[in-house]
């Protein structure tokens, strides 16, 4: 998995495009956030392995859902459902440790 952005010798990541390896984290939209809310995922894996999951879910439930990716950046279940439509998304079946 790769970890965004790099300031290794103050250089930036010069990557494009959507990180699917990243490190993300599945959370309750309930969950109450905090200082502790990174150890309060249900699931982790890659960005692309979440969104595989969350797409696993009835729809009527993924809105209780959102990810939080590395560089805290959190997707909602709306914008999961459209990246999972993204023609870059891996087509491979992935699923969430």
């Amino acid at each position: 998995m790769t970890d965004h952005p790099s300031t290794f010798q103050a250089d930036t990541d010069e990557s494009t495009g959507i990180q699917w390896d990243d490190r993300a984290s599945l959370h309750r939209t309930d969950d109450g956030g905090g200082v502790l809310d990174k150890g309060k995922g249900l699931r982790s894996g890659t960005f692309a392995e979440l969104i595989a999951h969350m797409m696993l879910l009835p729809e009527e439930e993924r809105g209780q859902y959102y990810i939080d990716k590395a560089g805290d950046r959190k997707y909602s279940a709306e914008e999961v459902a459209g990246l999972a439509g993204h023609p870059d998304f891996p087509a491979q079946d992935r699923t969430a440790r």
